[in-house]
């Protein structure tokens, strides 16, 4: 068992040039996952000048970065995946630069030589066709099937791919950007943005906060905004927003319910864009500018727990960061118990208990796959990622397991006790980065200061670095899901389904519902079933998603078609895989699994295809 007081201290690392932020310069550990040396010589400032081309699934550029060295630097070192170099300037003078042999993770390191007097080291490129953090989308990929449209997915470590930096969450920096782009098109960054298309396709950005690389986001299309609040709206394609703009519509009451929790929000502006529907991810929490997923668009407002989670990202994540993608779980753990907070004080108790309880059924279920594919070390909240991809690292662990360490926390000490925790954390930590063992001295420090209290630490080592999950793990109660048990049990008594029983339900009361079916359903139950919910022609993805699976197992076939339909044209990861891991559980599943991936694998974005891949292969 690890030590404890072998652990390191917090450390503060490096914040980018802004007034108001005072720089510091701490020692830090090297990042596994990035080429760059920033205790040696570090970006502060990035000026970067953009042109996106659609016809070569290019992006040509000009990164400027301001520079800060230590006495005896001789070279800067950036992360670069490839990225075609044409140029590099030291202060306006040519320099000389090297590029390192490829990783096939980490792409290439880019040594260039600098003095200790060195303001600026400015490189010219272009980006490759298959950038991994580039998803280019032809006009029949979108909603309105109009326009192209490009979006960046830069976490973890994708950043690399369309911009050279220091691609490390622990080195922070601010920017400024003009981007060029067709002038029938708005571009967007995870900065201060337009509201509307110009005549020109010239934009410009500033990000006045600084933030680390795999916050870097840039959005190219036919691009409407709607506002909400003053400092909220919405952007989505034209088809799209108005519809997303009243599926959000509570999105100012969840910022001012979030700055009630834990301090005032300081990103100045918060807007979400509906993506196309091969975005990745559910959502990412680019500053200023969430990408979203249209799969939350359930046209009953029930899946806007999403955006709190994006919106609690502010804080835990965008505010205070992982210093390293082994301490992933300090991001997402947090965010987890943030959002359940945000939806408990908007919606009630109740309504949070049955997101808590999905993510504990998730989190048993990640646990019992890690384990069977000789994972289990990654059921630990402190990760050993070390020539992995960090990829590897998000799971329900970081999230879930997180979110309940953190509420057993509240739990053992006390809600009040615990909201100050945070709020403070959040506060004396802001603009910096935070790695698993600084958190732990800061937790015990604190409990310890302020209220006399003693974090034991092996309570910290059970949950942090040992397999598994605690016996100790918060058991969430809801009355609203006893309900639909209770219906469940009704129902394999009787084998009646009664249609009003379920016009009342939220979709997370939909998903439990379908995930505690008995086990086995027949030919007849499953059609009693579909016509009792309209599952196969639910435009809902996580209510059909869970559908599906029972589809699959139970080879269902009236659903099949619409099934292949939305494999091929979603490209959320989190309701790929278990779709395709029920399908090539059997040796014609996985024909079929293969026959439809060869259609859709066009339609998704680099981060799912390299899940899918691996899964099918």
């Amino acid at each position: 068992m690890k030590s404890l007081k072998s652990c390191f201290v917090i450390f503060l690392l490096f914040l980018g040039c802004r007034p108001g932020i005072k720089q510091e310069q701490i020692s830090m550990k090297q990042d596994q996952h990035s080429f760059s040396k920033p205790d040696h010589a570090r970006v502060t400032h990035l000026d970067w000048k953009a042109t996106v081309d659609f016809d070569t699934k290019t992006i040509q550029a000009v990164a400027t970065w301001n520079v800060e060295t230590a006495k005896d630097a001789q070279e800067i070192i950036f992360d670069t995946k490839g990225l075609t170099i044409e140029k590099i300037l030291i202060d306006n003078q040519p320099a000389e630069h090297k590029l390192a042999e490829a990783d096939p993770i980490l792409g290439q390191a880019l040594s260039v030589s600098l003095t200790p007097d060195t303001k600026t080291v400015s490189i010219s490129y272009k980006t490759d066709p298959q950038a991994e953090a580039l998803q280019w989308l032809s006009p029949q990929q979108t909603a309105d099937k109009t326009n192209p449209f490009l979006f960046t997915q830069s976490e973890a470590i994708l950043a690399r791919s369309w911009v050279p930096c220091q691609d490390s969450p622990s080195v922070r920096f601010t920017y400024d950007a003009e981007v060029t782009v067709p002038a029938n098109l708005l571009a967007l960054m995870s900065a201060a943005n337009p509201k509307e298309k110009n005549s020109t396709g010239v934009y410009t950005f500033t990000m006045k906060q600084p933030i680390p690389s795999y916050l870097l986001a840039l959005s190219v299309g036919d691009i409407k905004f709607h506002e909400i609040s003053q400092r909220s709206g919405i952007y989505g394609e034209p088809s799209l927003v108005d519809t997303a703009a009243w599926e959000f519509a509570d999105l100012e009451k969840m910022i001012a319910g979030a700055e009630e929790l834990y301090g005032k929000y300081r990103w100045d502006q918060y807007d979400v864009i509906v993506l196309p529907p091969s975005f990745p991810f559910g959502g990412m929490e680019n500053p200023r500018l969430t990408f979203a997923t249209p799969t939350i668009l359930a046209g009953d407002r029930s899946l806007t727990s999403l955006i709190a989670h994006e919106l609690a990202h502010s804080w835990s994540g965008n505010l205070v960061t992982n210093a390293t993608w082994n301490d992933f779980w300090l991001n997402e753990g947090f965010t987890v118990y943030f959002e359940h907070r945000i939806m408990e004080k908007l919606y009630g108790r109740d309504y949070s208990e049955m997101l808590a309880l999905l993510a504990l059924a998730d989190l048993h279920e990640t646990v019992d796959d890690l384990k069977a594919k000789n994972l289990y070390r990654d059921t630990r909240l402190k990760l050993d990622l070390a020539g992995r991809n960090p990829d590897d690292g998000v799971t329900d662990i970081a999230y879930n397991k997180g979110y309940f360490f953190l509420r057993l926390i509240e739990e053992q000490h006390g809600r009040d006790k615990f909201d100050s925790f945070v709020k403070d954390y959040f506060n004396e930590n802001a603009f910096k980065a935070m790695d698993t063992d600084g958190f732990i001295a800061y937790l015990k420090n604190y409990y310890l200061k302020n209220y006399s209290l003693t974090i034991d630490d092996s309570f910290l080592n059970a949950w942090i670095f040992t397999e598994g999950l605690p016996a100790n793990c918060p058991k969430p109660v809801s009355t609203r899901f006893k309900k639909v048990d209770d219906f469940l049990l009704e129902w394999r008594n009787s084998g009646k389904l009664d249609d009003q029983q379920g016009k009342a339900w939220s979709t997370h009361e939909w998903v439990h519902f379908l995930t505690n079916l008995p086990d086995p359903l027949t030919e007849s139950q499953m059609q009693a079933l579909d016509k009792f919910g309209r599952f196969t022609d639910s435009g809902n993805s996580e209510i059909l998603t869970a559908w599906l699976t029972k589809t699959i197992e139970y080879q269902y076939t009236p659903a099949d078609a619409r099934l292949e339909d939305f494999l091929i044209h979603t490209g959320r990861r989190k309701f790929l895989n278990p779709l395709y891991k029920e399908l090539i559980k059997t040796d014609q599943g996985k024909k079929r699994a293969l026959a439809i991936y060869s259609k859709a694998r066009p339609n998704y974005h680099f981060v799912a295809t390299n899940t899918i891949d691996k899964l099918l292969n």
